[in-house]
């Protein structure tokens, strides 16, 4: 299957049309911030910017009376071109974040997710990892900052704290981070905590009304199937029937978030008047190990496939893997009101649903 997966293009598919279709209903409360608003949105082109972008597009077609615009930035150097949507209210322009974006435009929003998050591209690309979690913010921010915006959010990662001990898991936004500053992961993680550092400093010098979210291992229909990491990866060699390959013992655990939970967060923060704050986006209910995961995903495919367990192909970079990934939700749930709506089981059927339709 592989990169077979982007000859359709997204908002072809049944399984994605249905997602946006539910994610639009579950934002009803919030169509005001909507109504006639002008957004900037980074990584367009990536898992979490395309569903973005198809939410505005259905609220556009289906829902609002006044429509929204937006200026939909991305360079593709992870994500897929030929999957961006573009029309007279959506408009796309190729961009290199570390490079300023002008625009003679009104801004009300901008939501700054472009980023390199899988760990093999950060591994392939680290300069460029730095750039965009660092340059590309300070941009952002500067550009905020210039059109004074409603509000800015930036996306950072639950990488931010590393490989947190057993006393911190579930793990809250207080937590200070266990994070190495030469480990393989460190380009990823560091730059995403020195963003924060600066949207927090924008926030106290310049009052950009900045919010950060700190996604949990989100997955659903979208995913690049050549992201490798575990979700996707057991996906792909379950539909061409072979083992599912899990590194090491499998004990390390995470807790996975279906993508309409994930988008739904983001937007709520966005619009929410938590100033200065960062978010856990994901889902609690469930800390599950890597075994584990595999069984999950052996039962619900419709034929058997066996599980084996592998030599990590990359030691060092294993080592880093942090043992467990839990997030604590308690303050987003307090500020926006938010309840997951998806299960491990639902999403996973969801999402192989999605890979076997492409």
């Amino acid at each position: 299957m592989g990169l077979g997966h982007s000859r359709k293009r997204l908002y072809e598919s049944k399984i994605i049309q249905e997602d946006i279709a539910q994610l639009a209903g579950h934002l009803k409360d919030q169509l005001a911030h909507f109504e006639g608003k002008t957004f900037l949105l980074t990584g367009a082109g990536g898992f979490l910017g395309n569903y973005m972008v198809l939410l505005f597009r259905y609220l556009n077609q289906h829902v609002l009376k006044q429509k929204l615009s937006a200026i939909l930035l991305d360079n593709f150097i992870t994500g897929y071109e030929q999957h961006i949507f573009s029309d007279e209210n959506l408009h796309f322009q190729k961009h290199n974040v570390i490079e300023p974006f002008k625009t003679d435009k009104k801004i009300d929003y901008l939501i700054h997710a472009a980023g390199i998050a899988s760990p093999v591209y950060y591994t392939k690309f680290p300069i460029e990892t730095m750039d965009v979690g660092t340059v590309g913010t300070r941009n952002m921010l500067e550009l905020a900052r210039e059109k004074k915006v409603k509000s800015f959010l930036f996306t950072s990662s639950s990488e931010v704290y590393g490989d947190p001990d057993n006393n911190h898991v579930p793990t809250n936004e207080e937590y200070r981070g266990n994070v190495s500053v030469k480990g393989p992961r460190a380009c990823y993680d560091e730059s995403k905590r020195f963003g924060e550092t600066m949207c927090e400093a924008y926030w106290n010098v310049f009052d950009v009304p900045v919010k950060m979210v700190r996604p949990f291992n989100v997955y659903g229909p979208g995913i690049r199937p050549d992201d490798y990491r575990v979700l996707p990866n057991f996906i792909e060699h379950a539909l061409r029937k072979e083992p599912l390959p899990i590194h090491g013992d499998g004990r390390n655990t995470r807790s996975f978030c279906y993508i309409n939970d994930a988008i739904e967060m983001i937007f709520r923060v966005l619009f929410s008047d938590a100033n200065g704050e960062s978010f856990n986006v994901g889902n609690s209910e469930r800390e599950i190990s890597v075994e584990g995961l595999a069984k999950e995903l052996v039962a619900a495919m419709p034929y058997p496939v066996e599980i084996v367990h592998i030599d990590p192909p990359h030691a060092v970079y294993a080592q880093s893997d942090p043992k467990r990934r839990c997030p604590d939700i308690s303050k987003i749930r307090k500020a926006t009101g938010f309840k997951p709506k998806y299960d491990l089981k639902e999403g996973l059927a969801r999402t192989v649903a999605w890979f076997r339709e492409f």
